[in-house]
């Protein structure tokens, strides 16, 4: 991944930290890891806990940033949410995952769409 699109997805993810913050979701995770791959954010709604993938495009010529996360890409998603709740030994009494879709602006803030139980 160039530099270029690592600072994009970065920024993106900092638009979608605060986004859900500021809807009152408590983040308990960022860019988590395993072997398996990664959760962009994991984050507390009430008693759900949320697994988002953050997905940043600068226009939709190739479809929305929600569509990007389809077959092998959710499924993965699932297994890593697995793995975390193995590990983190925390019991929700719902889970769900999430997209949350960031359009950066040429100038002003991003547009940020939070698409609950989007797969």
């Amino acid at each position: 991944m160039t530099a270029a699109r690592q600072a994009v997805g970065a920024y993106g993810e900092r638009c979608a930290v605060r986004h859900l913050t500021e809807a009152g979701l408590r983040v308990v995770a960022r860019n988590w890891r395993c072997t398996g791959g990664e959760i962009d954010i994991i984050a507390w709604e009430g008693d759900v806990l949320a697994f988002c993938e953050v997905k940043t495009r600068r226009g939709d010529t190739f479809g929305t940033p929600a569509e990007a996360v389809v077959g092998d890409k959710a499924r993965r998603l699932r297994q890593l949410a697995i793995e975390w709740l193995r590990t983190s030994g925390a019991h929700p009494e719902q889970i769900r995952f999430d997209v949350v879709e960031v359009y950066p602006a040429r100038s002003g803030p991003a547009r940020v769409e939070h698409l609950r139980a989007a797969f």
